[in-house]
């Protein structure tokens, strides 16, 4: 039986969610995402939440909410997926990069404070892999710079970090979090975002934002802004209904099966395990592991695949890719490990479906292929 990567946790009642909704003739901006935002709101805990359609969007909204643009800095992670990136450069302002810790794929913190410069406008911080980064430092350097703080909680819905203090949520500790609901996500809408924050100003202004620019006076339509169609549809916010009533126990699974692979692969000297600093509570989005740099990523995957077991490149080093090596003549040397986890991070199969035994025969056959 094929083991996949990811396999969306879906079943009747989706199938029903959905029909309603098709049935209702009600398809954009009705009572299931205003349902599903309420639900992710209380999930973060933070007191509004803006859907949209992709976290990609989100991101870029929360940049042109803040009025960042032309001329600005924008300090963010070296290693993500490049929509990170990219939706600085399309608000024309700069990405500057942070390269990140062995141990997690987040931010390193102790290089942040050297990123800042005069031109500094915000932190986008990368929850990567479902575990938080380490916002106490983002905070201060942010407090120091007057910065504004958007998460890139794409990958941790629900996930936590010890803070200030006390534990709190992905998407609740800066001015903005943004999250994806991408079939590989946690949950998932097919395609899908959400834009969270605790500044009501900044919710009514995003929801303009996603909605033509939008406002309504005296029951009248008014476009005080320029603004674009990022809406999410009714279809798919009644798939997010359903799967947030799922969160707890998606979350769960994936932790568990998280630790049985801890310890299937304590003693396979091939690969190197993600570690999780004291305080942070992941949600595995993905299980990424580091092969040893003497084996060949590229015949591991594909003698996996050849076992019927999928697994794919972690995510990207984003100074390395080709736009932004070509733009600013980045070197690998500048990002060691970012470079590192790109060229031989692998990510395993992770998802509620899996069985116990399930990891026992992914972990058995990596250590075929890799040996």
């Amino acid at each position: 039986m094929r083991i996949r990567l990811a396999d969306p946790d879906f079943g009747a009642d989706e199938i029903a969610a959905v029909e309603a909704v098709l049935r209702s003739g009600w398809l954009v901006q009705g009572t299931q995402v205003a349902d599903f935002e309420r639900a992710v709101a209380a999930a973060v805990g933070v007191t509004e939440a803006v859907a949209v359609n992709s976290c990609t969007t989100a991101l870029m909204l929360a940049l042109q909410a803040l009025g960042i643009g032309r001329g600005d800095e924008v300090i963010t992670a070296a290693l993500s997926y490049p929509a990170t990136a990219n939706v600085i450069e399309m608000v024309g302002a700069r990405p500057v990069f942070v390269d990140v810790g062995i141990d997690d794929g987040n931010l390193d913190p102790h290089q942040l404070d050297a990123a800042v410069t005069s031109k500094t406008r915000a932190i986008v911080p990368v929850h990567l892999f479902g575990a938080m980064a380490d916002m106490d430092a983002v905070l201060a350097t942010a407090a120091r710079c007057g910065a504004a703080v958007i998460e890139d909680a794409a990958c941790a819905l629900g996930a936590e970090r010890w803070i200030d203090g006390q534990f709190r949520r992905a998407g609740a500790v800066g001015a903005l979090g943004c999250f994806s609901f991408h079939p590989r996500k946690n949950i998932t809408t097919g395609e899908g975002g959400m834009l969270t924050t605790n500044k009501p100003d900044l919710a009514e202004k995003l929801r303009r934002l996603r909605n033509h620019g939008a406002t309504v006076r005296n029951g009248v339509y008014e476009f005080p802004v320029v603004g674009g169609n990022y809406r999410l549809t009714e279809m798919q916010a009644a798939l997010g209904v359903v799967q947030m009533r799922k969160l707890e126990a998606i979350t769960a699974r994936r932790r568990a099966l998280a630790h049985l692979y801890d310890a299937a692969l304590a003693g396979v000297d091939a690969v190197y395990l993600p570690r999780l600093p004291e305080g942070s509570r992941s949600v595995f989005q993905s299980y990424v592991v580091l092969l040893d740099p003497t084996i060949d990523r590229a015949k591991v995957i594909a003698g996996l695949r050849k076992r019927e077991i999928e697994s794919t490149l972690p995510t990207y080093a984003l100074p390395l890719i080709a736009y932004y090596r070509n733009k600013y003549g980045y070197t690998p040397r500048e990002f060691p490990v970012a470079e590192r986890v790109s060229t031989q991070g692998l990510a395993l199969p992770l998802h509620p479906r899996m069985r116990d035994e399930d990891v026992d025969t992914v972990v058995d056959a990596l250590r075929e292929v890799a040996a």
